[in-house]
C-alpha cells in the first residue's frame, strides 16, 4: 500500500498553517454529499497578504433613528383642577356627637382616677385650721392666714405593700385620722407632733413632760433633741406641759402633742387633770408626714 495514498473515509492532514490566515476559511472542504464519497476539491487561489492590501476602515456605529412623534399644539386656555385634586368637604357623620361624649367621658374618669391614684398614694395636701400647731404652722386665728401643707404618703404606702405599719420618728410632724370624730363633726384630721413611740412611757408631773424606754430607764426631756416651739408660752405662763399624765404607748400607736402646749390650746394625748384628751394614736389611723408648706407662698418651708 502507498503510504502517500488517502484511505478512504480518512481525510488527510492538513499541512501546517500558513502565516496568512486569511485565506483559511477558503480552502476549508464542503460537507460530504450523501453518498458518502469524499470528494477533494481546489483550494482557492490564495489572496493578497494583509501587508500589501490598503485598509479599510470601519463604518461607524449609530443607533438606528427613530421616528419622530407628532407634536400635538397646546390649546390657549386656563388651568383647572380635576376631580382627584377638588377638595370636598367631609360627610357629616350621623351620631358622631356621641363619639365625641364618649371620648370625653373617658377623659374625665381618666383625669378622675388619675387624682383618686395621687390622692391615695402619693401625695396629699390639707389646711391647718387652729391654734395648735401655732407657731410653726398657722391655722388662720387672728389676722394669720391659714396653712396649707403637702402631707407625704410614700412611705405609708410602702409600708403597707410590706404588710407593715408606718412608724414615724420622734419630733415628727403629721397628720392622722382624729380617733374621736364621727359623721357630721368637723376636724376629721388633726395635725400634731410625734412625742412617744410603741412601748414607751410617757409622764407629765410638775408641768414636765418625761419619756421612759430601755435606753433611758429614768425618763428624758424629749423637746431637748428637738426645738421646743413652745419655749415662748414661758413668759405667760411657767407651766407648759400641764401635769397628771401617765401612759404606756400601746405596741401599735404613738404618743402626739402640740407644738402650742400651754393650757387648753392644744388637745392632744395628755390627758391630765380632766382636760380633754385624744388618747393614743393608732398606727393605722396615721396619713403621713408633713413634708411641705406651699401657703402662703412667703412662708414655703420643707419640713
Amino acid at each position: 500500500m502507498d503510504p502517500k495514498k488517502p484511505i478512504d473515509g480518512i481525510k488527510p492532514a492538513p499541512a501546517a498553517p500558513p502565516n496568512d490566515l486569511s485565506g483559511l476559511y477558503g480552502s476549508l472542504p464542503l460537507p460530504p454529499t450523501s453518498d458518502n464519497s469524499v470528494k477533494a476539491e481546489p483550494s482557492a487561489p490564495k489572496p493578497a497578504s494583509a501587508a500589501q492590501q490598503p485598509p479599510v476602515a470601519a463604518p461607524p456605529l449609530t443607533a438606528p433613528a427613530k421616528p419622530s412623534a407628532p407634536i400635538t399644539p397646546i390649546p390657549n386656555q386656563p388651568l383647572t383642577a380635576t376631580p382627584i385634586e377638588t377638595p370636598r368637604p367631609v360627610a357629616k357623620k350621623r351620631l358622631s356627637w356621641i363619639r365625641d361624649l364618649i371620648g370625653l367621658s373617658i377623659f374625665v374618669v381618666v383625669i378622675f382616677v388619675g387624682a383618686m391614684l395621687i390622692n391615695s398614694f402619693i401625695f396629699r395636701s390639707f389646711n391647718v385650721v387652729g391654734p395648735s400647731m401655732q407657731p410653726t404652722l398657722e391655722g388662720g386665728v387672728g389676722d394669720e392666714p391659714s396653712d396649707r401643707v403637702i402631707v407625704n404618703l410614700i412611705p405609708i404606702t410602702l409600708s403597707h405593700i410590706s404588710g407593715k405599719d408606718w412608724i414615724p420618728a420622734r419630733g415628727e410632724i403629721i397628720v392622722f385620722k382624729n380617733p374621736k370624730w364621727a359623721v357630721g363633726q368637723d376636724d376629721e384630721y388633726i395635725v400634731k407632733r410625734v412625742v412617744g413611740l410603741p412601748g414607751e412611757r410617757i409622764t407629765v408631773n410638775d408641768c414636765k413632760l418625761k419619756v421612759y424606754n430601755s435606753d433611758h430607764p429614768g425618763g428624758f426631756d424629749p423637746y431637748l433633741d428637738f426645738q421646743n416651739f413652745a419655749q415662748n408660752d414661758k413668759e405667760i405662763n411657767t407651766c407648759i406641759d400641764g401635769s397628771g399624765t401617765d401612759t404606756t404607748v400601746p405596741k401599735d400607736a404613738i404618743f402626739v402633742v402640740g407644738d402650742h402646749r400651754v393650757g387648753e390650746y392644744s388637745m392632744d394625748s395628755r390627758d391630765g387633770n380632766g382636760r380633754a384628751s385624744l388618747g393614743t394614736i393608732p398606727l393605722s389611723d396615721v396619713v403621713g408626714p408633713v413634708s411641705l408648706r406651699i401657703w402662703p407662698l412667703n412662708m414655703l418651708k420643707v419640713f
